[in-house]
């Protein structure tokens, strides 16, 4: 079992994040393990869970804090529960790299 909440399919990184809606700012939080031992990024954002609002966020909050376009940023999982896969296009190290950084300021 990985240590990370990522891993590299193909040219995407693919991400775990628990995701916390209607929290008092948006941010990226550190790494935590689940109770079935899964890890996951902890985020936080603002919006509610409400017509896509949340996951809307999220996208946003990615996009802007890896420095990627909007559209290089996928739900591909989860789209409706707090746990939640998501694909990042890009490249693979460089993505890595920012999300452990991202990962260990919480």
């Amino acid at each position: 079992m990985t240590d990370v909440p990522w891993s590299v399919r193909g040219g995407d990184l693919i991400l775990s994040v628990r995701l916390t809606p209607k929290s008092s700012r948006d941010e990226i939080g550190g790494v935590d393990r689940l109770a079935d031992g899964k890890m996951v990024l902890k985020v936080r954002v603002r919006a509610l869970p409400q017509d896509g609002e949340a996951n809307e966020a999220l996208i946003r909050l990615f996009a802007k804090a890896l420095h990627i376009p909007l559209a290089s940023v996928r739900i591909e999982a989860g789209a409706s529960g707090r746990v939640k896969t998501l694909s990042l296009a890009g490249d693979p190290e460089a993505l890595q790299a920012a999300l452990s950084s991202l990962s260990q300021r919480s």
